[in-house]
């Protein structure tokens, strides 16, 4: 790590309910995390599906933050969006000028994966990655597989990720930082049809 970095950047955190991202956050964080969080009680029955988490007991309900130092010398700031839906109100202003955006997918509920896809790549257009956490008794899959259920553009990263492990979170970031470049060096020489683009040159 560098203690003195001379750039810095803001990536997202973002997926379903459940999926790891204040984890994903405070595993890497050189600083102390900041956690907007509230318990989890009976008023969610119904709203939040706590049956592959059933030792959950606190949620994110406006985000979570941490720091983390390259030896790049590029310091990443960490934002981690609220999963339910009905915080989603909060996301347009926590995404304004991101570099990316890491997509934290639990396949266990790999369907509530989709509205953060249709968000980054439709909406708001963020190069972004996706990251399969490495849940305990998760069924494992090829990544090309998972690829196809996600219908992911062939030219998104996507990688199986550990968001307990320090050295698992830093790969998925470097390769996200990697690719939102690469995607801004295409959008430079007008190859990629929209900003956020994940490869594809636009039609000569």
């Amino acid at each position: 790590m560098n203690d003195s970095p001379q750039l810095s950047t803001k990536i997202i955190v973002a997926g379903g309910f459940g999926a790891g991202k204040t984890t994903f956050v405070s595993t890497v964080s050189e600083i102390p995390p900041v956690r907007t969080e509230a318990l989890v009680s009976a008023a969610s029955t119904g709203i939040d599906d706590l049956s592959h988490t059933p030792d959950k007991t606190s949620t994110t309900v406006a985000m979570d933050f941490g720091r983390i130092s390259l030896d790049t010398d590029l310091a990443l700031y960490l934002f981690g969006t609220p999963g339910q839906q009905r915080f989603w109100f909060m996301w347009d202003d926590l995404v304004r000028g991101a570099l990316g955006a890491v997509i934290l997918a639990d396949v266990r509920r790999l369907d509530e994966s989709f509205q953060a896809l249709d968000y980054f790549e439709k909406q708001y257009r963020v190069p972004f990655m996706v990251a399969v956490n490495t849940f305990d008794n998760a069924p494992l899959y090829g990544i090309e597989d998972l690829r196809d259920a996600l219908d992911l553009n062939p030219g998104t990263p996507i990688a199986w990720c550990d968001a307990r492990d320090h050295n698992s979170v830093v790969s998925v970031l470097v390769t996200l930082v990697r690719h939102s470049m690469a995607v801004e060096a295409r959008r430079r020489q007008n190859l990629d049809p929209w900003p956020g683009g994940a490869g594809s040159p636009a039609p000569a």
